[in-house]
């Protein structure tokens, strides 16, 4: 009940908050323009600058375990391929980009980081989980984004170097760039330029959940339930039931196999819908596996803990 409690409190506000600019739009106080305005805002600044702080504060070498970043890292990617492969069954081709990232792609750092504080205290193997699989998540998800938009014409060299070229210098992929050599390389962290970079980061979760709720389309939802039900069962049961036997066989245990749990099950992460429309894409597939997977993360994360304990591996 303590878990179960602890689920719903950390995922019930982020989904009420997607709710309140589906409200704020129907009152009138966030329109069209200024949701997509918003959005640019939190995909060029906000998002970043939270990258970026994630990424430059985690003491990696500390706790660092080269079989368990393996396994996360392998186990990302291997999520990543058969997503695409469930993609091609879907007839409308414009919808595989956001179906692809939302089936594989966590809220690890954000609710990972605090889902396992609240268990153990600190944040154990939290950040080398980050690493493993966090940068590959962004990396591959303006790949596929990139490759697989609604109105992406005939593979070509022009099409090639446009894509290489949005890759390289995509938001996303210079926050993670600059946020990893930040703490490879244990540069300074100037208290004026963390807090500075805090405060704009903060910003990202919030404002992306309300633009997000904001420009939800009831209509386009419905009638793409069933990519988004596909996608929200693959994100929160199917990894879980492939990976997890797997790492409980190579011998993780407790910290290592909570955070492997978080990576592999936790709800698909708000910056799926913020990337996808940015990126040429509609988002309304992304937002409504990002409003399933949010809510049912609660019961479904609680109860792998629960199996996990009584089984008296965590």
């Amino acid at each position: 009940m303590e878990n179960l409690i602890f689920s719903l409190e950390a995922t019930m506000p982020i989904f009420f908050t997607m709710v309140m600019g589906y409200v704020f739009r129907h009152m009138g106080l966030m329109e069209t323009s200024f949701v997509n305005k918003l959005n640019k805002f939190v995909f060029n600044a906000a998002l970043p600058a939270l990258l970026f702080c994630d990424l430059s504060e985690a003491e990696f070498t500390k706790v660092w375990n080269g079989k368990f970043v393996l396994f996360c890292a392998v186990a990302t990617c291997i999520c990543i391929v058969i997503s695409m492969g469930v993609s091609c069954l879907w007839k409308d081709k414009a919808i595989q980009g956001e179906f692809v990232q939302g089936a594989y792609r966590s809220s690890a750092a954000i609710l990972g980081i605090a889902f396992i504080q609240n268990i153990y205290g600190d944040s154990g193997m939290a950040p080398l989980m980050i690493i493993a699989s966090v940068p590959i998540y962004n990396i591959m998800a303006v790949v596929v984004l990139s490759f697989l938009k609604p109105d992406r014409g005939s593979m070509d060299l022009a099409l090639v170097k446009k894509t290489l070229k949005g890759i390289i210098t995509n938001p996303i992929i210079l926050g993670i760039v600059i946020g990893v050599i930040w703490s490879a390389f244990k540069l300074p962290r100037p208290n004026v330029l963390m807090k500075t970079a805090n405060n704009l980061g903060v910003l990202a979760t919030p404002l992306g959940l309300m633009a997000m709720g904001a420009a939800f389309d009831e209509k386009k939802a419905f009638a793409r339930l069933k990519p988004a039900l596909t996608a929200s069962a693959m994100k929160l049961v199917g990894w879980c039931a492939i990976f997890l036997p797997m790492a409980i066989a190579l011998g993780f245990r407790d910290q290592e196999l909570t955070a492997i749990l978080v990576m592999l099950g936790s709800a698909t992460t708000v910056s799926c819908y913020i990337m996808a429309r940015n990126m040429g894409h509609d988002g309304v597939l992304s937002s409504s596996i990002v409003m399933i997977t949010t809510f049912c993360s609660a019961f479904t994360l609680t109860g792998w803990l629960c199996l996990f304990r009584t089984l008296g591996m965590l």
